[in-house]
């Protein structure tokens, strides 16, 4: 059986090699190293602009919406703030026209933190653009800190992690207002939103903590069965 085409995205960023330094596509290799393990084969996309997003999407069985800086809140109506790094808009705007046409085209996606919020986003949802500020607290932006998160059985993140999964999942931003056709399915224990599906959706599927690092193959596994 042939390996289904994973596209995964990227961004621009200033790299070094040998004397040079130039702009680059970069990706971590951690997420194609975990679609090429649960049996996909992956395909960085550069986000060039927007023409060739539907041969993509065409081409492609599944898009993994990668984690990254978080997302411009000019992007749902939101107001700058000072403490959220610059965003990038050029990438923004090529994931929110790309995962629109994935949901449009019933592809498989698996948004992953910055991923999460992208597909909310683009379903007509906003965020909390400054999570210490709501909650009194930064919990949810410490490295290396570890927490419980409760998951919908039913759900297809359910069957696939249970109803329960400790993760480290650093972030200063969270969904606020869900878009149009997600759920919720996964909650940390003060409530703030920490997994979405797309209903209806072959498999639209959005989690805040990072499984390519965790080395929990399951979400990955369930993503690729969904993708053949």
């Amino acid at each position: 059986m042939s390996r289904p085409l994973i596209g995964i995205t990227a961004y621009f960023e200033a790299a070094r090699w040998s004397d040079y330094v130039r702009e680059a596509v970069l990706s971590p290799p951690s997420y194609a190293r975990a679609v090429g393990r649960a049996g996909g084969a992956p395909v960085v996309l550069p986000p060039i602009g927007t023409p060739a997003i539907e041969d993509y999407i065409s081409g492609l069985q599944g898009i993994v919406l990668a984690g990254g800086v978080e997302l411009g809140a000019g992007n749902y109506g939101g107001e700058p703030d000072e403490r959220v790094a610059e965003p990038q808009q050029h990438r923004d705007r090529f994931e929110l026209a790309l995962a629109r046409a994935a949901v449009r085209a019933d592809l498989p996606i698996l948004a992953i933190a910055r991923g999460m919020h992208v597909l909310n986003v683009a379903q007509g949802g906003t965020l909390i653009p400054w999570l210490p500020e709501v909650l009194d607290s930064d919990r949810h932006g410490e490295p290396g800190a570890t927490h419980t998160i409760q998951v919908s059985v039913s759900s297809k993140l359910g069957k696939a992690v249970g109803d329960r999964v400790e993760v480290s999942a650093p972030h200063h931003q969270s969904v606020r207002r869900l878009g149009t056709g997600l759920l919720a399915v996964a909650w940390a224990e003060d409530q703030i939103v920490e997994g979405v599906e797309l209903q209806g959706h072959r498999f639209g599927v959005g989690v805040q903590w990072h499984p390519e690092r965790d080395g929990d193959a399951r979400i990955f596994d369930a993503f690729i069965e969904a993708a053949r």
